[in-house]
């Protein structure tokens, strides 16, 4: 009895002890993060770094997720071990004919419930977080097709496709499966309102070192955001089964600061601008004519 007693006192403490933290500013933990290029490595454990406040709080929250569940698994192997060794045949050869115990039943019942508090509270800050978007400085729409997807800027009226670079167009330090010959171009440290949909079949716009997945679905508008905190490039990946070629559909989203953001909206307005692409009911309305 008195290494049950220890034991439940063992797991009272780690409870406590996370409950301190989620109540305490222990979010501010998540804030740091390590080196990262946006991109899985071979023999990488763990989740990507994250280039964004979202995806650092998803960070910690997995890891404090792993530390409860440690804590059980560890306190079960206990127990299991106590009842293989003393309460065996040979140890114990007459049986307890005990029925109820006031104090295991409240402690397996209010035990199990801190626990869940103390999961919930982290667990719904941070879906409200993920689905309150704040303020956009820049807004872009995410349009998936079979199979490559193309970003509109409303604001700066223009849209362009983006499709994976293949092996013999990869230039030094460009991934294989992952880099595109179009890259959606966004400022650091601000606040991008991505708008998801489809032109044919359920896509899913994901990119994990912002910590953002979301279906882009035909007839419906989606909504996520993110704030990259460094410059870099970031990929990502459909993520819903869209048929043959779902496999290659990257994503790829190059963080610039403000000055090279604006050199690069200039241009791509020129180069991208709305009125540059045929209408296609004119195209259509030609090819009727030269029958």
């Amino acid at each position: 009895m008195l290494v049950l007693k220890r034991l439940i006192a063992f797991v009272a403490t780690n409870l406590a002890a996370g409950l301190m933290i989620v109540g305490g500013g222990g979010l501010a933990l998540a804030q740091v993060t390590g080196p990262g290029t946006g991109q899985p490595h071979p023999w990488q454990l763990g989740l990507q770094a994250a280039a964004s406040p979202v995806m650092a709080d998803v960070i910690w929250f997995h890891d404090f997720l792993l530390y409860i569940i440690t804590a059980i698994t560890l306190f079960v192997l206990a127990l299991l071990v106590i009842v293989m060794v003393k309460f065996n045949a040979k140890s114990n050869p007459v049986p307890s004919r005990t029925t109820h115990n006031t104090m295991i039943e409240v402690v397996w019942t209010v035990v199990p419930v801190l626990i869940l508090v103390a999961i919930a509270v982290p667990s719904f800050r941070l879906l409200f977080t993920q689905l309150k978007v704040p303020p956009a400085d820049v807004t872009i729409k995410a349009t998936g097709k079979q199979w490559f997807w193309s970003y509109q800027y409303p604001d700066a009226k223009f849209e362009f496709d983006s499709l994976m670079l293949q092996a013999k167009d990869l230039k030094p330090g460009q991934p294989r499966l992952l880099a595109v010959d179009n890259e959606m171009v966004v400022p650091v440290n601000k606040v991008v309102h991505v708008l998801t949909a489809a032109s044919d079949v359920i896509h899913s716009f994901a990119v994990p070192a912002f910590g953002i997945k979301i279906d882009a679905i035909p007839g419906r508008i989606n909504e996520t955001w993110f704030k990259a905190e460094r410059v870099g490039t970031y990929y990502g990946q459909c993520s819903q089964l869209c048929g043959k070629d779902h496999a290659f559909m990257p994503i790829a989203v190059r963080v610039v600061t403000e000055q090279d953001y604006a050199a690069w909206l200039d241009g791509a307005k020129k180069r991208f601008a709305l009125e540059n692409v045929p209408n296609p009911n004119m195209i259509a309305a030609a090819g009727e004519t030269t029958k």
